[in-house]
């Protein structure tokens, strides 16, 4: 089950499944990306934020689902996996990168394969004291996916990212955010409050100039600096076309706070 609300311009989306250490299902999966799709062009949606009930916040897709859809389908053919992959956990991977939207994951326990990638896509991470980063792929004998080889290189480089999949070890909370995996650790207790205030002021901040942003951010490490300059030469452009942008320059010309409306 997948828990929706949107507050004061905040949509969250909580997974809770607690029995199952939030483990995705097929339903659940296209449920999120469904939220996450609708967040990125609803205006009355200006930030996201990904949260879990219970002790984990995603132990990955859940295997007894997909043991169960390929005991029902057993003539696999060639391709039959890797279209899987695609339609599946990197359709989720890629519904958070491309949101227009900051996306916030609150990491409150253990986020493990798909888990920890659903929340490393994320432009924000916080986690609770309790959380634990694993990279569970090759206790199972698999080949990470869900983006993992993509995401944990650009953000550790490569032999850290190697290190974290070849053996699978948990990574605390504290060694996360030592190795910059996450932005920001607190109190379980605080977890809720700290991404709630973290949300809220991005919210009240220029929308547009912050999807615009992420885009840079995101395809920066795929370019050269030329087409890095370029885009973001017309970011600013498409920028400088918004009402929150002329509002920002306005406010800073009267010396007063602006007021921000998403547009």
């Amino acid at each position: 089950m997948v828990l929706h609300a949107t507050d004061n311009g905040v949509s969250w989306i909580t997974l809770n499944r607690p029995d199952a250490m939030n483990a995705l299902t097929p339903d659940q999966r296209e449920r999120v990306i469904s939220l996450l799709e609708a967040a990125g062009t609803d205006p009355a949606v200006r930030a996201v934020v990904i949260t879990a009930t219970g002790r984990g916040f995603c132990a990955g897709a859940d295997l007894r689902a997909a043991s169960s859809a390929a005991a029902s389908n057993s003539e696999r053919v060639a391709g039959d996996v890797a279209r899987v992959i695609r339609q599946g956990a990197q359709r989720l991977i890629s519904a958070v990168l491309d949101c227009e939207k900051p996306v916030i994951a609150a990491v409150n326990g253990t986020a493990a394969g798909l888990g920890a990638h659903l929340a490393l896509a994320c432009d924000l991470v916080l986690a609770a004291e309790s959380a634990r980063f694993i990279e569970v792929f090759v206790r199972r004998g698999l080949v990470p996916d869900g983006g993992g080889a993509y995401l944990l290189t650009r953000l550790v480089g490569p032999r850290r990212a190697k290190e974290l999949m070849f053996f699978g070890d948990a990574l605390t909370a504290a060694d996360a955010e030592r190795m910059g995996l996450v932005n920001r650790v607190v109190a379980d207790a605080d977890l809720a409050a700290t991404a709630k205030e973290w949300a809220e002021r991005l919210a009240a901040g220029p929308t547009r100039a912050i999807a615009l942003t992420k885009h840079l951010v995101n395809a920066s490490l795929d370019g050269d600096r030329a087409t890095a300059f370029a885009a973001e030469a017309w970011a600013q452009e498409i920028n400088m076309t918004t009402q929150d942008a002329n509002e920002g320059v306005a406010a800073f010309v009267a010396r007063r706070t602006p007021r921000y409306r998403g547009l």
